[in-house]
């Protein structure tokens, strides 16, 4: 008796493949696959399809899909069309088709490059190389085009707030009659002498869509992640950015940056020596004089704060936050009887009550004291000696496997999945009993349901022992990292911004929390406050946040 062969199937198509009229369409491919399982006896469970991601990359959802499906080891057969289909990274392919499937028990077959990973595939590292340089070839290619585009001022990119894609012309800009007039308002109020953050509250007053939420709502170019990170109002920075693009001359302005690699996703910014410029391509949505204007006020706006001596120069810019708003704290306080470092305090920039988002429960810390509980932490880390840091990191490992071994755990995921693939063995037999009348479609349902409830009882064990294993192994990490850290430093006497961004990530203030009965505080009453100190690598770990500071200055 044959045995009943069960399979997934993965079907990908890029954005540049179908542009370029490939062959290989997500129907095509499905049509190939299925004649294929015909005349091969094999039982097509799911598809699983990627149609518009590049094959350069792994992160793709159909992907990772069928991966999480293959951990349930209820199919352990995968077919693509062809390897290109699997994906034209040279190494990531390589290792997919020739490590990652054999060694947990997956048959992978590309049908049309005669690849089968249970057998001898001499001719896989030339097949594998050639899809690399095919993803190079189309990557120079459509670069060359995009190029090309660039220098004869086409607009090849997403049409800016203020703008639309010429209908009749793709590669030419005319103005939105939604959003250009806002751009305009914009502008003058910028040329009144108006302030960003000004403009900004007159917005979100207006009830204005902002530029991403406009294009997640109006144009639909964005995807699931994308479009979580739109939000219903405007910021200063985006209002400021508006005011400084010479778009809204008339002038088209692309290549401002580009990928480290072919294969990278960070860019870096190039200098305005490298852009593509070409003047007068679109209709302009400002004139030269009122931009001219706008950039003088928006210069003026802009203080040198390194002038002015008597400026507090707060080191945690960046780094500590309010931690009932969230907002960036800042330097704030008054001058009394010459006195400035006393009186010197950070405050949740919400506090003021002219505040558009005022905060109900602002933070609020003397300087000196927040300086002096950050140093002694700091220090706190610098005199532990190798053996206390290895018993910390034992530590933190044991309570991230939650107090089981790590050799424990994978003894338990050992047997889980001996018995796992004793699970698919009866499945099988069942199959085979029910096709040779042996046992009916009723008892074959009962028992497949029964079992394959075990087994995914099973894999959710299984995924939960890897887990515990992975994240003590991560957190292990996260901690020698720190330690290296700790490791090169000395102990520390006046501490710097540089010092701050080595070890701290971020910083969270909590309001002062008085003593019961107490709703004034006088010159010396104690509070306790918490602070949630959020370092490099390790994150927050302290157990008891919060700290009693005696205060004995004038409120």
């Amino acid at each position: 008796m044959t045995a009943l062969l069960l399979a997934y199937v993965y079907l990908r198509l890029s954005e540049e493949e179908f542009k370029c009229g490939e062959s290989s369409s997500i129907q095509n491919q499905r049509i190939a696959i299925r004649q294929y399982c015909e005349r091969h006896g094999i039982t097509i469970i799911r598809e699983f399809v990627d149609d518009g991601f590049s094959g350069g990359n792994f992160d793709r959802p159909g992907f990772n899909e069928m991966l999480r499906y293959l951990q349930k080891k209820e199919v352990t057969m995968v077919l693509t069309k062809d390897l290109s289909r699997l994906g034209r990274d040279m190494r990531e392919s390589s290792y997919y088709a020739e490590t990652f499937f054999p060694e947990n028990g997956i048959h992978y077959i590309a049908i049309h490059d005669n690849f089968d990973s249970e057998k001898d595939n001499t001719l896989a590292p030339f097949q594998f190389a050639m899809n690399d340089v095919y993803l190079r070839d189309t990557s120079k290619k459509v670069k060359n085009i995009l190029n090309a585009k660039k220098k004869a001022g086409e607009y090849a990119a997403c049409p800016p707030y203020g703008y639309a894609k010429n209908p009749r012309d793709k590669s030419k800009l005319i103005p939105d009659e939604a959003t250009a007039p806002i751009v305009q308002m914009i502008f003058q109020l910028a040329s009144e002498g108006k302030s960003t953050r000004a403009i900004c509250d007159q917005l979100n007053a207006e009830k204005v869509i902002p530029p991403l939420k406009y294009r997640v709502e109006y144009t639909g170019e964005f995807g699931e992640k994308g479009a979580a990170r739109a939000s219903d109002a405007w910021n200063y920075v985006t209002v400021k950015r508006i005011l400084r693009n010479e778009v809204y001359l008339g002038h088209t302005l692309l290549g401002r940056s580009k990928k480290v690699s072919l294969k990278a996703k960070r860019k870096v910014a190039l200098d305005r020596s490298e852009w593509h410029i070409t003047m007068n391509t679109h209709p302009p949505l400002v004139s030269q004089d009122v931009f001219d204007a706008v950039q003088r006020n928006l210069k003026a706006s802009a203080k040198e704060w390194q002038k002015y001596e008597h400026v507090r120069r707060s080191i945690f810019g960046g780094i500590a936050f309010c931690a009932h708003c969230g907002t960036a704290m800042c330097s704030a306080g008054s001058v009394y009887k010459g006195e400035r470092e006393k009186y010197w305090y950070l405050q949740c920039n919400n506090l003021p009550k002219r505040s558009p988002k005022h905060c109900d429960h602002p933070a609020r810390i003397k300087y000196t004291d927040f300086l002096e509980i950050i140093t002694k932490e700091l220090n706190e880390f610098i005199s532990l000696t190798d053996e206390e840091m290895d018993e910390i990191i034992r530590q933190v490992q044991a309570e991230a496997q939650g107090g089981q071994k790590e050799q424990q755990a994978k003894s338990m995921i050992r047997n889980i999945e001996k018995r796992q693939k004793q699970i698919d063995d009866m499945i099988t037999k069942l199959y085979m009993d029910n096709v040779s009348g042996r046992i009916d479609d009723e008892r074959l349902e009962r028992m497949v349901r029964s079992l394959d409830e075990e087994s995914k009882t099973n894999s959710s064990k299984i995924a939960e022992l890897r887990d515990s294993i992975e994240a003590a192994s991560q957190v292990t990490d996260n901690y020698r990292d720190f330690f290296k850290l700790v490791k090169q430093a000395t102990h520390i006497e006046t501490l710097t911004q540089d010092i701050v961004r080595t070890f701290i990530d971020r910083i969270e203030v909590s309001e002062r929390i008085l003593p019961e009965g107490t709703t004034i505080a006088g010159p010396k009453t104690p509070y306790k406050q918490e602070i949630r100190i959020f370092y490099r690598f390790i994150g927050d770990i302290s157990g008891e946040p919060v700290r009693e500071v005696s205060r004995d200055e004038a409120s």
